[in-house]
């Protein structure tokens, strides 16, 4: 990485800065983002940039919060990519519904006494690295390392985390938990682009080790568009985890760009609650289809998307399969704005057996 090119040869650096508004499951949010970024040209390839700093943050009527920087370098090296974010978050109407695959939604038991039976207050800080060479015909091998904070919090009244902890199913003496964490990985990546894929196929296998824990993670996302305007894509992900993996790891899936909540929400199984099964075992699948309303490349596009996720956990001591049976399953519409090359928000519905969700990002689910 040494001899590394001047910014002035790196394309033109500017930036955007935005508010933005919506409502989830812990109140109505206000954020705001800040982009510096250097674009790639004329002669654009599948990363979204040269570089770029981005900076987010938010906060909600309900006590949670969001503060993210984010640096990212997919061609400022030629070979190499190195990503670094920085995050001190807060999730404080967090979905906890109990540990396994079978866990109950028991609306019913919200009421007076317990009004957030099944909610838990999360908050993180955390910092990640992440730096990958590019190999021949579109692999790259990947290394990183990550280090997080996590502490849980009951709320006020009668709750699952609290009745879980009590009992013992939730160790104590792991929250808070700080976890120090290594991965490796091989990416196979053949995008068109990175940000808004339209064709091509990304493969990822991954493995990395924490504090008293390790998981294996593979996943494959595929893109078509058989026709103008019309995109199809498809994705398939699992992971395992080995020795004693606490509630703070159990709630994230790996991934060579970012780490996720699952099973459950927008990046994993769209129209239910975050994290709303938990498990060290991990099956996603879904299906999608994009179609241009209002297109007008590179500049500003209005799709509307229709989509079909499935996924369960598996718990400790089941060997994670792929497998037709357990699976809980939703699908929905969403509607999603993309304006310049790479910025993307959307709004949608999903439903499943927990009922409906609105789902909103500000990037594709997958």
């Amino acid at each position: 990485m040494a001899g590394a090119p001047s910014l002035a040869s790196q394309g033109v650096w500017t930036n955007t800065l935005y508010p933005y508004a919506y409502a989830a499951g812990d109140g109505f949010w206000l954020a705001g983002h800040f982009s510096e970024y250097a674009s790639l040209g004329f002669a654009p390839g599948p990363e979204p940039n040269v570089a770029a700093l981005n900076l987010d943050a938010g906060g909600s009527t309900q006590g949670s919060y969001f503060l993210t920087a984010d640096f990212q370098a997919p061609a400022y090296w030629q070979g190499w990519r190195v990503g670094l974010t920085l995050g001190a978050i807060r999730e404080n109407r967090l979905g906890f519904f109990g540990l396994g695959n079978a866990s109950v939604n028991a609306a019913d038991s919200v009421g007076p006494t317990s009004p957030y039976f099944d909610k838990v207050s999360r908050t993180r800080q955390s910092a990640r690295l992440t730096v990958q060479r590019k190999l021949p015909w579109h692999f790259r091998a990947l290394v990183g390392g990550q280090i997080v904070h996590t502490s849980f919090r009951a709320l006020p009244g009668q709750s699952v985390f609290a009745e879980n902890l009590a009992s013992g199913l939730i160790d104590s003496t792991k929250n808070p938990f700080t976890d120090p964490s290594v991965r490796a990985g091989l990416v196979f990546d053949t995008r068109d682009v990175e940000s808004v894929p339209e064709s091509g196929l990304f493969l990822e296998a991954l493995y990395s080790a924490g504090k008293g824990y390790n998981r294996r993670t593979a996943s494959a996302k595929v893109y078509v568009s058989p026709v103008e305007r019309l995109v199809l894509s498809a994705r398939l992900a699992a992971e395992a985890m080995g020795g004693h993996p606490p509630l703070a790891a159990e709630l994230a899936m790996e991934s060579s760009e970012q780490s996720y909540v699952a099973v459950g929400g927008y990046h994993s199984l769209r129209g239910y609650y975050d994290a709303r099964f938990t498990g060290p075992g991990k099956l996603l699948g879904g299906l999608e289809a994009r179609y241009g309303l209002l297109w007008a490349p590179t500049l500003f596009e209005l799709d509307l998307a229709a989509f079909y996720d499935a996924g369960r956990v598996f718990d400790e001591g089941t060997p994670v399969s792929l497998t037709t049976k357990g699976l809980h399953k939703s699908a929905g519409l969403e509607l999603g704005l993309r304006f310049g090359r790479n910025s993307v928000m959307t709004v949608g519905y999903g439903h499943g057996s927990d009922g409906g969700r609105v789902t909103f990002g500000t990037q594709w689910s997958y």
